[in-house]
């Protein structure tokens, strides 16, 4: 049987940069509470529409509205103007934790959709589709791929049964080999571009319905990693503008990264 596609996230992402040369100790740590995703590696394409002038992530710097990023994802190797994809978009309440929507269809269709209004029957959810129309008309109908951002991830998720503690539906994904590209954006015209982080870094990421449990912050404590304050997306626009930027811990102020 198919497993269904999840539509809608409420959690806490929290982050972190990892040296290449300290992963195995930490994976083979992570490894006593966590096992290997359904589908544990994978290549992510992600395409960001925004403005011309990248209005929408320079209000999420901002903190306007609620920080919502708008993209186009796909997990195929290869994908066509007919191939499903997702349309997501990913927002922060008030609290700081993450909300993402996502409905599937193909690349053709969403990007009809989000650059000329056009709302495909394939389009099955009205709720998306009635937010993808308020934020275009917030931005004057003026979103376009805007930027392209690919990894590869190794995902994990947390053993259902844990001597001692309680189940707390934990994901961890581990992301390397980022690129951006700002120019003639597209899914298509394969994996190039610039390079995203040091190579010598990857990106963790921590996914949890709230806390972190204990034993995952006993981890993080004995590697010595520090939450980051980065977004891939702030920071591929910050490159592609010449700007510099740095994942800064979480808890130094004066960051704009979201």
């Amino acid at each position: 049987m198919t497993k269904p596609v999840e539509t809608k996230f409420k959690r806490v992402e929290t982050k972190y940069v990892v040296e290449k040369e300290n992963l195995s100790a930490l994976l083979a740590d992570l490894k006593e509470y966590l096992v290997e995703d359904d589908y544990p590696t994978s290549t992510i394409s992600n395409i960001y529409f925004d403005t011309e002038e990248f209005d929408v992530i320079q209000d999420a710097l901002a903190k306007k509205n609620r920080r919502e990023k708008i993209r186009m994802r796909t997990y195929l190797e290869s994908p066509k103007s007919d191939s499903q994809v997702f349309l997501e978009v990913k927002e922060k309440d008030e609290q700081g934790v993450g909300h993402k929507y996502r409905t599937l269809a193909t690349a053709q269709t969403i990007t009809q959709l989000l650059t000329a209004g056009i709302a495909h029957p394939e389009l099955e959810d009205a709720e998306l589709v009635g937010e993808i129309t308020r934020l275009r008309k917030r931005y004057g109908n003026a979103l376009k791929p805007r930027m392209y951002i690919y990894y590869d991830r190794y995902s994990l998720k947390e053993k259902k049964s844990i001597k001692g503690y309680p189940y707390s539906k934990i994901r961890v994904t581990i992301d390397q080999n980022l690129i951006y590209q700002d120019e003639d954006v597209s899914l298509f015209r394969g994996k190039e571009g610039y390079p995203l982080l040091d190579q010598d870094s990857v990106i963790m990421e921590i996914k949890a319905p709230g806390e972190k449990p204990q034993w995952l912050q006993e981890i993080l404590d004995k590697h010595d990693l520090v939450e980051q304050k980065f977004s891939k997306y702030s920071c591929a626009y910050h490159k592609s503008q010449g700007l510099d930027y740095q994942p800064r811990n979480k808890e130094m102020r004066g960051s704009l990264h979201v």
